[in-house]
């Protein structure tokens, strides 16, 4: 099989059953535990999704089942040989090729000229102060991780992130002092076209 036909979702059930057999609640709490939302898009149902079409490409096979009181019964999931396989290659490939992922804020930042300064700035401010916030949390994790003594071998996705919104940050600050203080021309037809619809309105 393909490893282009298992998606990024899949490859983190695969990584996690590499470390022994789960169930997909135990996955997702283990998920969010190590802060992979930030990496990875979660959500119980897509998760669950997820395995069982893993289950289906016998990537991953069943174990057994159990029942904890009044919880509904669970079943228990191993990865396969062929799963191991499919998670190396996948692997291999994601770290040695780049792909376009088109992030919607890079075309945000492109197409920005169509507001008006103050309007662009005013929105550029705002997401500085939730990436401060998201820096923190961050941070917070990599001091936990240390004081616990995990390798950082664990946990490098979540430090590649941090570094990746702290750039992001240090970029927009200095974006933003720049058009402040008048080095950055912002089109004035943008700002006059926009005070004029704003009147009639």
């Amino acid at each position: 099989m393909r490893g282009d036909a298992v998606n990024p979702l899949g490859v983190s059930v695969l990584a996690l059953l590499s470390e022994g057999p789960m169930h997909p609640y135990e996955m997702y709490q283990l998920l969010l535990e190590r802060k992979e939302d930030r990496i990875v898009k979660i959500r119980p149902g897509s998760l669950y999704h997820a395995v069982a079409r893993l289950h289906g490409q016998e990537l991953i096979a069943e174990v057994g089942t159990d029942r904890g009181g009044n919880r509904p019964e669970r079943t228990t999931y191993e990865i396969t040989p062929a799963g191991r396989r499919v998670l190396v290659d996948r692997l291999a490939e994601i770290l040695r090729s780049p792909v376009r992922e088109y992030p919607q804020f890079t075309l945000g930042l492109s197409e920005m000229h169509n507001l008006p300064a103050s309007e662009a700035i005013a929105l550029l401010r705002a997401r500085t102060e939730d990436l401060a916030r998201e820096i923190e949390e961050l941070s917070g994790f990599q001091r936990l991780a240390r004081e616990r003594t995990v390798s950082e071998i664990y946990w490098a996705g979540i430090d590649y992130t941090y570094h990746m919104l702290a750039a992001e940050m240090k970029w927009l600050t200095s974006y933003i002092d720049r058009v402040d203080s008048g080095e950055l021309e912002w089109p004035h037809a943008i700002s006059a076209q926009h005070t004029t619809l704003t009147d009639r309105h």
